[in-house]
């Protein structure tokens, strides 16, 4: 089995804080991976190491058989598909949504003189139209919901036929119905098995789509669990990642979490 990302002994510092603790993490081709954790837990930074926009203070990181700093990162970059709020940031919100999908296949956020072919086009209009946004493709970016907005971003990291695609908390910022509409889209994507690895950092569980396989949890920069997610996602490692006790539950193919009753005792007194 091929393997697309390997970290080991991965430490991030900064002013002299380990954002990363010596991670060491492996995702195999046909994999699909869930990254848990607190906020500051790391979660971004790993991103940011597996997407090839930061490299490690100390250990190793390989990014599709590429090892960072051996590697053209202008050539490894474009086989990554990314979408994150800082990407979109970058978006001009009077680009149109069609632009917005297809400026990827030059890996630019904003038309500038470059020119698309035909095939350019297809693709463009037809991973819109697998996120039910084909008949938005001329609306402005910035007269979308949040929701679309997002959708239009997936579609745009999935332009370039990446062979990774990383996916930062895409379900942030969304009522119910935009949040089930993106889960259910990006459960149609994992199930897919002709579409790439693809990694997903969220802070909640109910955001976890059907058919994801694995899943990461972090805390403190560390490692706090990593495995397949029938044996990892329970709630005695939720518990130790988000430091407080946690009940898990299972519906289908869904899963639900929230604070424990002890927990609520604990802080009244009780």
């Amino acid at each position: 089995m091929t393997q697309v990302l390997a970290l080991d002994d991965a430490t991030v510092r900064r002013s002299g804080n380990d954002i990363l603790n010596h991670v060491t993490w492996q995702v195999q081709e046909g994999e699909r991976w869930v990254i848990l954790g607190r906020n500051g837990a790391g979660k971004t930074t790993l991103l940011q190491l597996a997407s090839a926009r930061m490299h490690p203070t100390s250990g190793r990181v390989e990014v599709l058989e590429e090892t960072l700093g051996a590697v053209d990162i202008a050539e490894l970059r474009p086989r990554i598909g990314l979408a994150s709020a800082a990407l979109a940031e970058r978006i001009p919100r009077t680009e149109i949504v069609l632009d917005v999908v297809r400026t990827a296949s030059w890996g630019v956020t904003g038309r500038w003189r470059d020119t698309y072919e035909s095939v350019d086009d297809e693709r463009a209009l037809a991973l819109l139209a697998a996120f039910g946004m084909a008949h938005l493709a001329d609306r402005t970016f910035g007269t979308l919901s949040e929701g679309e907005r997002k959708r239009a971003q997936i579609a745009r990291a999935l332009m370039a036929d990446p062979e990774l695609l990383l996916l930062d908390e895409p379900a942030a910022g969304l009522d119910l119905g935009g949040r089930e509409e993106l889960v259910a889209a990006l459960a149609e994507l994992a199930a897919d098995p002709n579409s790439p690895v693809t990694v997903l950092v969220t802070h909640h569980v109910e955001e976890i789509p059907p058919h994801y396989t694995h899943a990461l949890m972090l805390r403190d920069g560390a490692v706090q669990a990593a495995g397949p997610i029938e044996s990892v996602l329970t709630a005695q490692n939720l518990t130790a990642t988000f430091g407080v006790p946690i009940t898990l539950t299972r519906a289908g193919d869904r899963w639900a979490a929230r604070a424990s009753g002890e927990s609520r005792e604990a802080r009244h007194g009780g």
